[in-house]
């Protein structure tokens, strides 16, 4: 995934732009980057941060970093900010999002014979090199951002630093979220509103679908209105936004309380506790526990200091490694008991087979798992919210070949049907899989009345196709 975070200030805006883009630390595991500028240009900074804090790479960096104006950015994937020197003038760009039809943009650039591009890694061109190079064909930033929301198949979320100030532009559906807020003396603008009250800002207003905003100290101006159609990531409630964030006015503790209650209302199992599988489940698990008023108690405690966030290694079986290091079972809380666990979702479910296992080895009775989303299905086409390179890597996905015996087949909506005969089937499979006394997912319909916007301004396509 990732996120970013921009200040413009009336005073050096240095130590609001590193805290508030640490606050984005859970979106990225590659790379973070800074970039101020002042008077005499701009000063940059990018780390790799797949082994380390954020905040332990740039300590010693913003010391040597003073302006009125920076943006910030934690990433997935692409080294940023990139500092870029066009007719436009010189500036600095980070993007969130996904292009799917890079080669496509890439062929169409070289055609002209005088575009190059310099941030590769491996084979691979850079998104962000991409978006600005399609920025750079227009004769004005506002005129560039709309060709890149015209262009790209997948998503994108803007931010550039430019001598007038800071653009942001939201992806053409509003996939990702951008926030602007403020305080005497400055504006900033945030994919996570998690990052504003203790730097002391408050929300003016989201970005629509599209919006492009100049900022700078002296405020907002906007400079391309919203479009109409909105398709934001339903996936930010269920895992991926911090519990203090709010998006489109919906925070994420309240819904996964609500989409933890939904779980518990349609369910009739008779358990000893109710558990979340740190972090992310846990807040699905407190709604449900108080709407089964059941005890609601932590059989796994979550062990931190040496690896903050477990899908941090890029090799698969170091990731495993972590997230088993990660989870301390208390033995005097499973022993006997029936237990039932709230996840925020199954994607692979490798690990979570390990962690049912272990359960089992000490003493559980039972162990039952309820996902707070529906079942994984389709691969998503607009953030990068999974390492998985195929489809097949879908706990679902899997189950349905091994029934099928297809990869792709005309019937994979029908798997999606809750009560369809193939989607007991499909969840059958996964259940035996992990070695689960039950498994039963969120229903699609609870998990959009959780959220509480109507389904048609959700992203829900990795679970129905509908995301268009």
């Amino acid at each position: 995934m990732g996120g970013f975070f921009g200040v413009a200030s009336k005073t050096d805006c240095v130590e609001d732009l590193f805290y508030g883009t640490d606050y984005h630390s859970h979106l990225g595991t590659r790379r973070g980057g800074l970039v101020v500028r002042n008077s005499h240009g701009f000063t940059r900074f990018i780390h790799d941060i797949s082994n380390s804090q954020f905040r332990s790479k740039f300590e010693d960096d913003i010391g040597r970093m003073k302006g009125q104006c920076g943006i910030g950015v934690i990433s997935d994937y692409e080294d940023q900010p990139l500092i870029i020197g066009s007719h436009l003038g010189v500036y600095a760009i980070v993007t969130v999002g996904k292009v799917n039809n890079v080669d496509a943009l890439a062929r169409k650039a070289f055609s002209g014979r005088t575009t190059h591009f310099s941030e590769m890694s491996g084979a691979e061109i850079n998104q962000t090199e991409l978006v600005a190079t399609l920025i750079n064909q227009e004769e004005s930033f506002e005129a560039g951002i709309e060709r890149v929301q015209d262009s790209i198949d997948g998503s994108g979320s803007i931010l550039l630093l430019t001598e007038g100030g800071i653009y942001a532009a939201r992806d053409r559906l509003g996939r990702t979220p951008v926030i602007l807020a403020e305080k005497p003396g400055a504006c900033a603008v945030t994919f996570e509103t998690c990052a504003l009250p203790n730097l002391d800002y408050r929300v003016t207003r989201e970005l629509g679908p599209g919006e492009v905003v100049l900022m700078n100290p002296e405020g907002v101006q906007q400079r391309r209105a919203p479009r109409d159609r909105m398709r934001i990531c339903s996936f930010l409630w269920v895992y991926y936004g911090y519990p203090a964030s709010s998006y489109e006015g919906e925070n994420v503790e309240v819904v996964r309380n609500r989409c933890g209650a939904a779980l518990a209302r349609r369910d009739t199992v008779k358990v000893d506790l109710v558990a979340g599988i740190p972090d992310s489940g846990t807040a699905h698990a407190i709604g449900y526990a108080n709407q089964a008023a059941i005890p609601h108690q932590r059989p796994f405690v979550k062990y931190t200091p040496t690896w903050p966030r477990s899908f941090m290694p890029q090799n698969q079986s170091v990731r495993d490694l972590v997230a088993r290091m990660k989870l301390i079972p208390i033995e005097e809380m499973i022993r006997g008991q029936r237990l039932l666990f709230c996840e925020d979702s199954i994607v692979r479910g490798t690990q979570l087979k390990d962690t049912v296992r272990r359960l089992f080895d000490r003493g559980a009775l039972e162990v039952h798992m309820r996902p707070a989303c529906p079942p994984l299905i389709f691969g998503c086409r607009y953030l990068n919210f999974s390492r998985s390179r195929s489809e097949l890597d879908l706990a679902g996905r899997l189950a349905i070949k091994e029934l099928t015996g297809e990869v792709d087949g005309d019937d994979l909506e029908e798997f999606a049907k809750p009560c369809s005969e193939k989607h007991c089937a499909m969840v059958k499979r996964i259940e035996n899989r992990l070695g689960l006394t039950s498994l039963r997912y969120q229903q699609l319909d609870d998990l959009v009345e959780a959220i509480g916007l109507p389904k048609e301004k959700l992203c829900t396509y990795c679970w129905d196709k509908c995301g268009d």
